[in-house]
């Protein structure tokens, strides 16, 4: 037997995986000038990185059986010892070939799957850590669709013409984070500015979704593979259009978009197009991702998520990623805590898991030995996911039941045994679940509620349903009528104080529906207990003020954020506020500001912020208010006008007519005044 030859034998003899190893090496040696194991002697992450690699992969052991030469470019020192960046991906695969785009992108499918061999092997060799390995695999992937995207975006200007809007490609998932492993679909999500025609033939909405679907072509064919492409965290998912206007994103998501896609957005990241399109997308998208109020059911969806991927799962099999303890509950716990303190702490808002953990762990949302645990998790389990890929770069996260191939795997990660391993397996999980469980899991049913309050238990019942599901059940999305259910006894138990709960629950779904946004206006309520029970105490107390925020839903949130709810306003106050309808002449703007002053001063009454003499001050300013201002618009301002009876004694109430009398010769400059006073619009009168 040859030195050579004996060499071989023993390295393949000593690894992981003899067979594969002799192959992939006799395979090599026979198309190599020289002895093989003299210029493996130098190899600049070392010889054994490499026999490792071949034994537990074999798609890589093969790329080295059809192409030695792979190797050689594997034991360049610039090649194998650092990281690679965007900029110099791009670079080498410039320099790969002049026709990137020529078979279906044949030469990029070439060089992606090399760049895979190089990065696998710089994790075998320890040469990368868990951060930098993601991180490359992310890269690879942007590069590749951003010369994917350029020369299909170029060949459909050329063949259609240009459309007079922008486009963007986002990366959500672990595409987004960074954190792509060795076999990771890639979601996708596609967007367009406005919407609009390229031609008389041709709508933007039109165009822009032939380049989505000749992006996803040029990604599905082929050989070597490119990656696997995921559309289903679009709105509508299947359903729905590959690509959307900013506006039909907005329009989805304020009214249907579900806790599970607020999730999925919290790691959207550009990956190719427009740079300002994507910063508005995410800017417009903001409160929906991050809300300043989180709902308190969040943690019961998002474990419901959770047991809906768990009851998949074979019971006997050790899935890393979706199993008990596994990646995904790490990152759900993670993505928990993002979405409830998002908003206040923008810090948070990363799109890695590793990066939102210290960010989590700086901001002390959970004790350090917590995050400990789950840093320390997620960085085992991401090592074993990465080892069960690397064999063929195929999408597995379990632990495989063959004892042969259970102890490679074992001793491939630095374990004396299958057992050990398993054991460390088995804890860390345990740990894991723990915390997931405390934090997200523990959600408890909401109490029963007792409809006798109700003339009528059965209507009731039908009415909070339609308040849950509107009068088309299939506009309402899922996550509104959850978020209903978490409403819905704090509802009834305000109900129960009123002096009429009936008519107030009909008021209550009136001011629903003119509100139009029901799963906002119920994370709202159900959200602000105090604001809750403002509005039901105002609707009891008030047909007036039903009807005027039925009229202007918008009213509530002005009025109850405003610092004026607190205090009374003097007339000066009032007469300054009016001041810029009187320049306009516009009595349908005083007539609003009369009904929404009004409306505060009921707020405030129901609050108990206001005494009885107060509030008939403040009653009689408004009027006195309006009052001026109308009489400047009708030209009666020469007229002396004397104020009577409650109003003349500064005791008006809410339903009190303004007693006046007019003192001068001007006719019809008191007719004017009248007329401006009495004649109703749409938005009521200013005084009867």
């Amino acid at each position: 037997m040859s030195s050579q030859a004996l060499w071989i034998t023993t390295k393949a003899k000593d690894s992981l995986n003899p067979a594969q190893v002799e192959t992939t090496l006799n395979a090599v040696a026979a198309a190599w000038d020289g002895p093989l194991s003299e210029s493996l002697r130098d190899f600049p992450l070392g010889e054994e990185a490499l026999i490792h690699l071949l034994a537990v992969s074999q798609i890589c052991a093969e790329r080295l059986q059809r192409d030695p030469a792979l190797l050689r470019w594997l034991a360049r020192p610039e090649i194998s010892m650092s990281d690679r960046g965007p900029r110099r991906m791009r670079a080498e695969l410039q320099s790969s070939s002049e026709s990137i785009s020529a078979e279906n992108f044949r030469a990029l499918r070439l060089w992606k799957a090399r760049e895979m061999t190089r990065i696998a092997l710089r994790e075998i060799a320890d040469a990368s850590s868990l951060e930098d390995t993601t991180a490359e695999l992310s890269c690879l992937a942007g590069v590749c669709l951003e010369t994917v995207y350029d020369e299909c975006d170029t060949r459909l200007r050329s063949r259609l013409g240009e459309p007079h809007t922008e486009f963007t490609v986002f990366g959500l998932g672990k595409l987004g984070g960074r954190e792509l492993n060795h076999s990771s679909d890639v979601d996708l999500m596609f967007v367009y500015g406005e919407e609009g025609q390229v031609s008389s033939r041709l709508s933007n909405h039109e165009w822009h979704n032939q380049l989505a679907e000749q992006i996803v072509k040029s990604f599905s064919g082929g050989e070597p593979a490119l990656f696997r492409l995921d559309l289903r965290l679009r709105p509508e998912g299947s359903a729905g259009p590959l690509a959307r206007s900013l506006e039909s994103m907005e329009n989805y998501y304020a009214g249907f978009g579900e806790t599970w896609e607020r999730l999925a957005l919290i790691k959207a990241r550009r990956v190719c197009g427009s740079n300002e399109l994507a910063y508005e997308f995410l800017r417009q998208h903001q409160p929906f991702i991050f809300p300043k109020n989180p709902t308190p059911e969040l943690l019961d969806e998002i474990a419901a998520i959770k047991r809906r991927i768990e009851r998949e799962i074979p019971a006997d099999e050790l899935d890393v990623k979706l199993g008990a303890g596994g990646i995904r509950e790490i990152e759900f716990v993670v993505q928990t805590l993002q979405f409830i303190h998002g908003a206040q702490q923008a810090f948070l808002q990363e799109q890695g898991t590793l990066k939102a953990l210290r960010a989590i762990a700086q901001l002390e949302l959970l004790p350090t030995s917590e995050v400990r645990v789950l840093d320390e998790s997620y960085r085992f389990l991401r090592r074993i996911e990465h080892r069960l890929q690397i064999e063929a770069e195929r999408q597995t996260h379990s632990i495989p039941d063959d004892p042969v191939k259970r102890e490679r795997l074992a001793r491939s990660l630095g374990f004396d045994s299958a057992d050990a391993f398993l054991a460390e397996v088995k804890a860390g999980n345990e740990r894991v679940q723990e915390i997931f469980d405390r934090l997200v899991a523990s959600g408890t049913a909401a109490p029963a509620v007792n409809l006798d309050i109700f003339a009528d238990p059965a209507r009731a019942t039908r009415t909070l349903n339609d308040l849950a599901q509107g009068s088309v059940s299939f506009h309402v999305a899922p996550r509104t009528r959850q978020i209903f259910r978490t409403l819905r006894p704090l509802l009834l138990e305000e109900l129960a104080a009123c002096a009429d709960p009936d008519a107030t629950l009909i008021a209550i779904v009136r001011f629903v529906e003119a509100f139009g946004l029901r799963s906002l206006l119920f994370e709202l309520l159900a959200t602000n207990p105090k604001l809750l029970e403002l509005l039901v105490r105002t609707f009891d107390a008030s047909f007036f003020a039903t009807n005027v925020l039925v009229r202007h839903p918008h009213l509530l949130e002005e009025i109850t954020r405003s610092a004026t709810l607190n205090r009374s306003l003097s007339l000066s106050e009032h007469a300054t506020a009016l001041d810029p309808f009187v320049e306009r002449g516009d009595l349908d703007a005083i007539r609003v500001y009369r009904q929404t002053q009004l409306l505060r001063t009921t707020m405030r009454d129901v609050l108990g912020l206001s005494v009885l003499p107060d509030l008939w001050q403040e009653i009689t300013d408004i009027g006195e208010a309006c009052l001026l201002a109308a009489t400047a618009i009708a030209g009666a301002n020469n007229l002396t006008i004397v104020a009577m009876g409650k109003f003349g004694g500064r005791e008006l109430t809410y339903a009190s007519d303004l007693d006046l009398m007019f003192v001068g010769d001007d006719f019809r400059a008191a007719q004017n005044l009248i007329t401006a006073l009495s004649i109703p619009s749409p938005e009521g009168v200013i005084a009867t």
